[in-house]
């Protein structure tokens, strides 16, 4: 294609589809349809020059003036109630129903892992002594110790903010570094699971395993599990990098990148309510029993959510994206 050619041919239409974006007054009825189809027009010549003869500045023109059209054409669109319910009652659980794949593997390894630990430093007091000093290690687990006070030095409102904060933190580095071909991931899972595995072992050598877990099952269940889901998708996002199936490269990690952030903001929601538990359930005066059930019936609440209403949504089409005319086009097309 003779890119000069083609300009002197279709400049004219440019010029006056930038004219009518820039008019300050509303567009009458041929106005507007003419507006329409010049957006068309010169989204089909900007596809044509990407694929025949790239020029950068001429590229970046056409692209910008595309966009402009777009919005025009389609409007801007305010989030609504509508959306938050549609989110939570579709595309949340259907995004993670989609990925559980990655993430119950996910679970069940760093499980295994955190258990390990816990065996290997219960059953190796120098591995113990490397840890603290032995009055240290008494100050941690002996009644009343460190263990058992973290979860109540502070009021119950702020602990349970702060722990949010630090979990919704710790989801959000999963998921977006796992475009980072999962290694960044793979090492926060680890030194999440090197804490609890500590806790696990030094609490089983003083003989009050039983307390430890009294203490991390009610909120813990819940709070692991976002952290597994989190991490679980950001090595399904890195592995898009890699093996990117039949959608191209930039396709799939784009899908893969919307899905990804919405899962940020409602895992955020699953951390708020697992962070209410350790702020007011944990510390509580409650019983053992009382408070561990508490937690298993959140937990269980959350993978009926994921299981049923995720499965339900995903067999209806849901993907957990964004709605389809909200995605980016990965060719201009005509609206």
């Amino acid at each position: 294609m003779d890119l000069d050619v083609f300009v002197t041919a279709h400049r004219a239409e440019w010029d006056r589809l930038d004219a009518l974006l820039s008019r300050r007054r509303r567009l009458n009825g041929a106005e507007a349809d003419e507006l329409v189809a010049l957006y068309q027009r010169t989204a089909t010549h900007l596809s044509l020059i990407q694929s025949s003869a790239p020029d950068p500045q001429l590229t970046g023109r056409l692209s910008q003036l595309v966009a402009r059209a777009r919005s025009a054409v389609t409007g801007t669109r305010r989030a609504s109630w509508r959306d938050v319910t549609g989110f939570l009652g579709n595309g949340f659980p259907a995004a993670m129903y989609r990925t559980r794949h990655w993430w119950v593997p996910t679970a069940l390894l760093s499980t295994l892992v955190a258990a390990l630990i816990g065996w290997w430093i219960a059953t190796h007091p120098e591995v113990q002594s490397a840890i603290a000093a032995p009055e240290e290690l008494r100050q941690l687990t002996r009644p009343g110790g460190d263990y058992e006070t973290y979860y109540s030095s502070h009021p119950a409102a702020s602990f349970a903010a702060q722990v949010w904060t630090n979990n919704a933190q710790a989801a959000a580095m999963c998921l977006v570094l796992g475009a980072f071909l999962c290694f960044p991931v793979i090492w926060i899972l680890f030194l999440n699971m090197l804490n609890l595995g500590v806790g696990i072992g030094l609490m089983s050598s003083a003989g009050r395993l039983d307390t430890f877990l009294g203490l991390v099952l009610p909120h813990g269940l819940l709070e692991l599990t976002a952290v597994f889901v989190a991490a679980g998708t950001g090595l399904r996002l890195g592995w898009t990098l890699i093996d990117p199936g039949p959608r191209t490269r930039r396709t799939a990690l784009a899908e893969e990148g919307r899905a990804a952030l919405g899962m940020a903001i409602g895992l955020a929601l699953i951390l708020f309510i697992s962070g209410v538990i350790e702020g007011f359930v944990t510390p509580s005066g409650l019983p053992t029993w009382a408070r561990i059930t508490i937690g298993v019936v959140a937990e269980l609440a959350f993978l009926l959510y994921v299981y049923v209403v995720g499965g339900r949504a995903v067999r209806a089409g849901e993907r957990g994206d964004v709605a389809e005319p909200e995605q980016s086009a990965s060719v201009p097309i005509a609206a």
